[in-house]
């Protein structure tokens, strides 16, 4: 009777054993699990930051590295200043709205002599960028003062960095410029500014006006009201006779970039002013007294410089 007592108490011992291994093992197994899970969560949560990373969103055009992607490597200029005319530079005052990272501002400065360009633009990034650029001309511009002399003895083997400055400072222009005789950074200059909503411009008056690929971004953000005041702001900043020089984009590249933002893909469904329109409304609204197509010089251009320009004449 003892021992059947006894083994009965082995049998509950050995029980209750077998019963502690299956939940340690059970408790072992989940926290393999956990980390498992976790890290399964953490790649996750790596790959939507990479994600966001690589999915940029520019709601106003102003994308980084922007001249990079249009024009091609085997290009020298960018083949817009080929079509713009000397004359509405050379000792002119100028502004360039939606400069982005300045390198057409300061191109126009170079090639053509003005006696003063501002470049303006919404992103305070672009504009450190512009004038780390400008930085950069210039010390370029000045490191090449001194080997003139000997360059025009020598021949073109004694230009010092011409592989450089034939890519980045479109070198191909004659020296005669005002531009190569004074300080780029006395010509050229940068501000960030919003210029529909800002009124730090309104005393100015400029002798050309650029709006390179910018229309697009200012309809979708503001709507035909932002296109309108635009185009009244320029009018009242040009000097008489001033020129005003538009790249529009086309429709099409409205239906592209609608989905940017919230505001973008309300505006994009009113607009009723659409960019063939534009010259229109220039010319019998604005007041603009003619216009010139310089779109059939472009011919050729690489892709993303096939856009109409026109110059309009106050």
């Amino acid at each position: 009777m003892g021992l059947d007592n006894d083994q009965k108490k082995n049998k509950k011992k050995r029980n209750r054993s077998n019963e502690k291994e299956k939940s340690v093992e059970k408790v072992v197994a989940n926290e393999e699990k956990v980390p498992t899970q976790q890290k399964q969560q953490q790649q996750g949560n790596c790959n939507q930051s990479k994600k966001k990373k690589n999915q940029e969103v520019y709601p106003f055009g102003n994308y980084r590295n922007y001249y990079g992607y249009r024009i091609s490597h085997d290009t020298d200029e960018d083949p817009r200043l080929k079509v713009l005319k000397k004359e509405w530079f050379e000792g002119k005052d100028c502004l360039d709205i939606g400069c982005n990272s300045g390198i057409m501002t300061i191109h126009i400065a170079k090639k053509f002599g003005c006696r003063s360009i501002l470049g303006v633009d919404i992103d305070s990034s672009r504009i450190e960028d512009a004038h780390w650029h400008l930085r950069k001309f210039v010390r370029m511009q000045n490191s090449a003062k001194p080997s003139e002399k000997k360059s025009s003895s020598e021949g073109a083997d004694g230009v010092h960095g011409s592989k450089e400055q034939s890519v980045s400072l479109s070198n191909g222009e004659a020296k005669t410029d005002s531009a190569e005789t004074k300080d780029l950074s006395q010509i050229v200059s940068f501000q960030k500014e919003n210029f529909v909503q800002t009124r730090n411009l309104d005393e100015n008056r400029y002798d050309t006006i650029l709006c390179l690929s910018v229309t697009k971004w200012v309809h979708l953000n503001w709507g035909d009201d932002g296109l309108i005041t635009l185009f009244s702001k320029i009018w009242r900043l040009l000097q008489p006779g001033g020129i005003f020089v538009m790249e529009p984009q086309p429709w099409k590249s409205y239906e592209n970039n609608r989905r940017v933002s919230e505001t973008t893909a309300m505006n994009y469904r009113t607009i009723v002013l659409r960019p063939d329109r534009f010259q229109e409304i220039l010319l019998d609204k604005i007041g603009f007294r003619t216009v010139e197509d310089l779109t059939s010089s472009l011919s050729g251009a690489s892709k993303g410089f096939d856009r109409q320009i026109l110059a309009f004449q106050k």
